[in-house]
């Protein structure tokens, strides 16, 4: 099973995500935060092949949580997750390290097959 960090600051979108998680086929939403400093703890103590992060968390947000946690945990594969289309994105989001950014409304299971290889 390849575990998943679900990283957002809203509850709702959290357990949307633990759901399109589970929908795909090896993986297990293993652990949840809602800041960038929670889940650069829950990295360093579960080990998640794969973190999900809003671009947007209070605190650290989602580009340096990203570089952050690469970091600390080179082999973790991370996706970034916003509500901006490309052409809106921050210019320090294409080079923290994550795989890809993924607009939330895109987040299917598909998708994230496509993104996270087995």
């Amino acid at each position: 099973m390849v575990d998943v960090l679900i990283v957002d600051d809203e509850p709702p979108f959290r357990s949307v995500a633990r759901i399109v998680v589970g929908l795909v086929g090896g993986r297990t939403a293993t652990a949840e935060a809602e800041t960038g400093e929670d889940a650069l703890s829950l990295v360093a103590s579960t080990h998640p092949e794969v973190v999900l992060l809003d671009m947007n968390l209070p605190g650290v947000n989602g580009i340096e949580a990203t570089r952050q946690l690469l970091a600390a945990a080179p082999g973790t594969t991370a996706v970034l997750m916003c509500t901006y289309s490309a052409d809106d994105l921050p210019p320090d989001a294409s080079d923290c390290g994550a795989v890809a950014h993924l607009g939330e409304e895109d987040l299917t299971p598909s998708a994230l097959r496509a993104l996270v290889a087995s």
